[in-house]
């Protein structure tokens, strides 16, 4: 148990921490509402009534979302690979070569494809 215990303390400390916070925030945060602060947040297009049942998202939200997904494993994948280059030689070198062209090819194929733009 005496392994876990600076664990438990510093989860305790940001747990804390973060409760402090906004407890504090809203008791002493500014209060001036108004019709913007009120509003859904829609990420740049303006809101506009949904069905009852739902809507269709926009395909740029899918588009966005995807390309997250794939630089994100990239770098999952080239952080641990420039710890250990020295010891991984050539074969490293070559396999991360081959990974980041792979992931270019994509990158290339959104780009040409308007994936990128943002109208």
């Amino acid at each position: 148990m005496n392994a876990y215990a600076p664990i438990l303390v510093l989860g305790a400390l940001g747990a804390g921490f973060a409760i402090f916070s906004v407890v504090m925030a809203a008791l002493i945060g500014p209060k001036r509402y108004n019709r913007a602060k009120l509003e859904a947040y829609e990420c740049g297009i303006e809101p506009t009534p949904q069905p009852a049942g739902g809507g269709r998202f926009p395909i740029k939200y899918y588009l966005t979302a995807m390309l997250f997904i794939v630089f994100d494993i990239e770098i999952v994948f080239l952080y641990p690979w420039a710890v250990t280059f020295d010891a991984l030689g050539l074969f490293g070198l070559v396999e991360m070569l081959l990974f980041v062209l792979t992931v270019f090819v994509a990158y290339a194929y959104v780009w040409r494809r308007g994936g990128l733009e943002w109208d």
